[in-house]
């Protein structure tokens, strides 16, 4: 056990933090934007800091011991850290998730060494990984282990700060000119993120406030206006990592100050054009987030406000090269991302918000 946390531990020790980008604005404009960098983690992904999170807190729970095999729902980025991990401690990884997970993801699970196991609809993932567990653990000695990163990401991760995202923003924003940003953007996968920074905000007193963005298709949105923690949605999310079939329990509404349904084809194209203007290859959470910063600082320029809004670079594009930059998928997927498209470029260009309606 004690050789499993250094282990886990001494990831982290070597890992630098991740690097906080500003996003290219007009000069004049007394509004700054940023890209917190997540895409640099070992494993490529915001991802990376709950695995290490989530292991931890399964090994001094007495959850995960030599010889378990862990199992994990994923739609895929916290699979492939997840995997990662159980490689670093010599565990078995099965990975639970949707038939629809993209060919490069699948790919970097197997490179850990982890297997992934299909399911043809998403819904399925949980029981199917909670029935592995317990086959595992009637069938051999070491037993299964199912991470539930979906109620357990909220307690896993220190909110109080002990480096983690929440407390990095901060300490890097120190030296900005608005060093307090008026918002944080974030999407919804887990529900982790959000609460981790939501708790953060408060417990140091800022004066920030926290949006999620939401992709279409998922039900946390919905289940948020309703104040219905048990809200569902028969509709399929087609941005990989956020958005979910129902309000997964680590999902903390009393931390959020606002959602925002994104249109998927606003997330593709907001993937696209951050891609485009910064250089680095973002995925579609990444466009869902920020598009719904995009939006608040546009409201903040119309109401005279200055300040800062931080949003994440969630994860690389090159996983995604089949899916949101492959203009035969969007056709088939009847995604048309053109306006979306122009109503960023004429925002920077000359400050007008006018994103598409319907």
């Amino acid at each position: 056990m004690a050789e499993a946390v250094r282990r886990v531990e001494a990831d982290a020790n070597r890992s630098a933090d991740t690097h906080l980008h500003q996003f290219p604005l007009p000069p004049a404009w007394d509004v700054d934007l940023y890209l917190k960098d997540e895409s640099v983690h070992p494993t490529g992904s915001l991802k990376h800091r709950l695995a290490r999170s989530l292991f931890l807190y399964a090994l001094v729970n007495g959850w995960v011991r030599e010889g378990t095999t862990v199992i994990e729902a994923s739609s895929g980025s916290t699979a492939v850290s997840e995997a990662y991990f159980a490689r670093l401690l010599g565990l078995p990884f099965v990975a639970v998730m949707p038939r629809s997970t993209s060919p490069e993801k699948v790919a970097l699970i197997e490179f850990h060494g982890g297997r992934c196991h299909f399911v043809d609809e998403p819904g399925a993932v949980y029981d199917e990984a909670r029935r592995l567990a317990t086959d595992l653990d009637a069938s051999t000695a070491a037993g299964g282990h199912y991470m539930d990163q979906f109620t357990y990401a909220e307690r896993a991760t220190d909110w109080r700060g002990n480096n983690n995202i929440a407390d990095s923003i901060f300490s890097q924003l120190e030296l900005e000119r608005h060093p307090v940003p008026a918002w944080v953007v974030v999407g919804a996968g887990t529900g982790g993120t959000s609460a981790t920074i939501g708790r953060y905000v408060r417990y140091r007193r800022h004066d920030t406030q926290v949006l999620v963005a939401d992709p279409e298709g998922s039900a946390f949105a919905g289940g948020y206006a309703a104040g219905d923690a048990s809200h569902t949605v028969t509709a399929r999310s087609r941005i990989e990592g956020i958005g979910r079939p129902r309000v997964e329990p680590s999902f903390v509404p009393g931390v959020v100050d606002a959602m925002l349904t994104v249109p998927d084809a606003a997330s593709v194209a907001a993937a696209r054009w951050c891609t485009r203007v910064t250089g680095r290859a973002a995925g579609g959470s990444t466009g869902t987030a920020l598009w719904g910063a995009v939006t608040v600082l546009a409201q903040m320029r119309a109401e005279g406000r200055a300040g800062s809004v931080v949003t994440l670079l969630c994860d690389g594009g090159e996983r995604y090269a089949a899916t949101y930059y492959d203009d035969d998928w969007l056709a088939a997927q009847g995604l048309d991302i053109a306006p979306y498209t122009a109503a960023l470029e004429e925002f920077v260009a000359t400050g007008d918000w006018r994103p598409p309606t319907g």
